[in-house]
């Protein structure tokens, strides 16, 4: 029996790989729930936040420590407006997960958390990931950027950068079958997690089921609301 339905970027993971200096960490996939709950009486019940295993977390409480769970980003997303935002109105939520992971750079006792939420529909899935990793906007956007002029969103510094997901398909018998495939076009906005370019990042992705490419007023709009609601979110001034 096989399972092809993990799916990641190839920035999220050259991200990592950078952070980590030439480790690549975990990164953290979470349980999907799949498709609508039923109740005794038949009826579909909405779609809710999936949060997989317990996540490893500081002993400060999250926003004090600077950080926010994946569980939180799933529900920033998990707005009843979020299909409207991505322009098809009607949609209905197909799977919601919140996942979190962390890993050690090279060289370093400090873990790095890197949680995420996304949010699947027929035509769209949107994924939020925070990176505790110190990486500047302007090295991400250098790195993996495509050449688009750095802006500024909500009065944080971002910028785009255009990837492909990395389709992954693994034995369920024994685990040891893995391969991996080129998937769809995706595009990603990634926002300063402070109003200064000081390193952290919140990274928005979208891409779509058809392979067409998501356009950047799309996810600009889905920003613009969705960061403010992250806890921990820094206001401009």
């Amino acid at each position: 029996m096989s399972d092809d339905g993990l799916t990641i970027t190839k920035g999220g993971a050259i991200r990592q790989g950078l952070a980590a200096v030439a480790v690549l960490g975990a990164i953290g996939i979470g349980l999907w729930a799949q498709g609508e709950s039923v109740n005794s009486s038949g009826e579909a019940k909405p779609i809710t936040c999936s949060h997989g295993e317990p996540e490893k977390t500081p002993a400060q409480t999250p926003v004090e420590a600077g950080h926010v769970s994946g569980a939180q980003l799933c529900e920033a997303l998990h707005r009843p407006d979020l299909a409207d935002l991505l322009g098809t109105p009607g949609e209905a939520v197909k799977n919601a997960n919140g996942s979190g992971s962390t890993f050690k750079p090279v060289g370093s006792d400090e873990e790095i958390h890197t949680p995420s939420g996304k949010i699947e529909f027929e035509t769209y899935t949107v994924n939020l990931r925070v990176a505790d990793d110190g990486l500047k906007v302007a090295t991400v956007a250098k790195l993996l950027g495509d050449g688009t002029l750095p802006l500024t969103v909500l009065g944080h510094p971002a910028a785009y950068y255009s990837d492909r997901t990395i389709s992954i398909s693994f034995n369920l018998a024994d685990g040891s079958d893995v391969s991996t495939g080129s998937g769809v076009p995706t595009r990603s906005l990634v926002v300063s997690r402070g109003t200064e370019d000081g390193g952290g990042t919140y990274e928005l992705t979208l891409w779509r089921s058809d392979g067409g490419v998501p356009d950047d007023a799309v996810v600009l709009r889905v920003a613009e609301k969705v960061l403010p609601t992250v806890p921990g979110w820094a206001a401009a001034g």
